[in-house]
């Protein structure tokens, strides 16, 4: 995903802006693997394959995003179907 078209996107739920925290970018400033936070509604999107994962959440697979976020050092709530940070770390403590 290129770095550029952050400034773009917003959040398909309350139409915030989104937060972005890089995780692996290209020399290119390709983002590889990142995360976006929409502050208000506390949902998260993972950049997996530089890819942003932003569909509703009755479509998305929280099985397949979990091994990444774990990696990342997020805590979420398995037990729900939310896709919402769900504990203290903020996008600024990521690994």
């Amino acid at each position: 995903m290129n770095r550029k078209l952050v400034d773009k996107l917003c959040c398909p739920f309350d139409k915030s802006d989104l937060k972005i925290q890089v995780i692996q970018e290209t020399e290119y400033q390709e983002i590889i693997e990142g995360l976006l936070t929409c502050e208000s509604c506390q949902r998260y999107f993972p950049i997996i394959y530089g890819i942003p994962i932003m569909t509703p959440d009755e479509y998305r697979e929280k099985s397949l995003e979990l091994p990444n976020l774990e990696r990342w050092g997020l805590e979420i709530d398995t037990k729900t179907n939310s896709f919402k940070i769900a504990g203290p770390k903020t996008t600024k403590e990521l690994k």
